[in-house]
């Protein structure tokens, strides 16, 4: 099983490599990633046009930075599998799920995340730094920065800045819920997940693995499906369905294809994510924590400071835990949490930099919130 394993990573890394427009050669991406700012700046004008260039940026770049959080495990404890068996499983989920919200809500693909304050007006005309958001988000992304695709790409439309507040309220909100929640269920839970995880696991495992990241991926659409649809009206014609629902199938296509992108490092530099019964574990909690968030509120809010509060939790209480082993000292394990965060920090501070040169009367706004001025 590990050659299996070991082989199909290094097909994945070839495929990396010798894909033409996202190859590992760093100057074909920058001049991929110059012609996306071209684009964006001759359409931009143009509405209609430019709604489905910025929706067609942001599909791609969203899902292939948060994919560390809902099919990043699934990918690393699936690399025995054929890229395309994990393909149609979690493309599948995705169509079912957004033609349910499409349906239930009368063409709305979000969830009603966009029913806000801030957000519910569809867009009409667009500023240059919208559609360069996700831009923005493709290069961060290269270097393997796990960040807040909610900050990035919702913040650039939000008509004020209690939109841009109370997305960030809620999002470090749920850091701090991950956060705790993970210190107490892999520190109290430590000697019975070292026994669930000791030794080869029960075929069952797989079958619970898939369906449990099934339903992980299911929630963080009905939370984050919102960062994609910004771009587009807030209702969605069939024509406009398929094409929305259409693209996204295919561009995780190729994000299997390439076994996850570069960003895939974040989770394999983890503490046993490969195992099959590690990640069982870790999507459950991380779903369950999502349902409960949506229940609170139609608010958006960034799943990556969920994930990233998770991981640094388990990591910390398996660190101290005496049924456990990271394999590093508790200085190395601070340093990945830290660092984590510190990306995450820097996302956020990007994405209030880029409304507030959309909107520069969110400045002040801000600036009163704070007490700066």
């Amino acid at each position: 099983m590990a050659n299996i394993g070991l082989a199909s990573q290094i097909i994945g890394e070839k495929r990396y490599e010798t894909l033409i427009l996202f190859g590992i050669r760093e100057a074909t991406f920058l001049r991929l990633l110059a012609f996306f700012v071209v684009v964006a700046a001759v359409c931009y004008p143009y509405p209609h046009i430019a709604m489905w260039i910025g929706f067609m940026l942001a599909g791609y770049s969203a899902i292939a930075n948060d994919s560390i959080q809902t099919i990043g495990t699934f990918i690393a404890s699936n690399e025995d599998k054929r890229w395309w068996q994990l393909w149609l499983y979690i493309g599948g989920i995705f169509i079912v799920t957004v033609l349910y919200s499409w349906l239930t809500y009368d063409g709305d693909v979000s969830f009603q995340r966009l029913t806000s304050k801030g957000f519910s007006e569809s867009p009409t005309e667009f500023h240059f730094l919208q559609l360069a958001s996700p831009i923005v988000l493709l290069f961060i992304t290269r270097l393997r920065m796990p960040v807040s695709t909610t900050f990035m790409l919702l913040s650039a439309f939000s008509s004020d800045a209690s939109g841009i507040l109370s997305v960030a309220q809620k999002s470090l909100s749920g850091y701090v819920v991950a956060f705790v929640t993970a210190m107490v269920v892999w520190y109290l839970g430590a000697g019975l997940i070292k026994k669930l995880t000791t030794g080869t696991p029960h075929r069952a495992w797989t079958w619970a693995q898939w369906l449990i990241s099934g339903w992980l991926w299911s929630m963080w659409i009905t939370h984050d499906a919102a960062n994609i649809a910004i771009f587009l009206n807030r209702k969605l014609t069939l024509n406009d369905f398929l094409f929305f629902a259409g693209f996204i199938f295919f561009g995780l296509g190729l994000l299997f294809y390439l076994r996850g992108d570069k960003i895939q490092q974040i989770i394999k530099e983890k503490s046993q994510v490969t195992d099959v019964r590690a990640a069982s574990v870790i999507d459950l909690v991380y779903a369950f924590i999502l349902l409960v968030f949506i229940e609170l509120s139609t608010i958006p809010m960034s799943t990556t400071w969920v994930f990233l509060g998770l991981l640094g939790g388990r990591e910390i209480a398996m660190q101290i835990s005496k049924h456990s082993d990271t394999g590093r000292a508790m200085g190395g394990t601070l340093q990945l949490v830290l660092r984590d965060v510190g990306f995450a920090t820097l996302g956020l501070v990007i994405s209030v930099m880029l409304a507030v040169a959309v909107n520069p009367m969110m400045q002040q706004e801000l600036a009163a919130y704070f007490g700066w001025q």
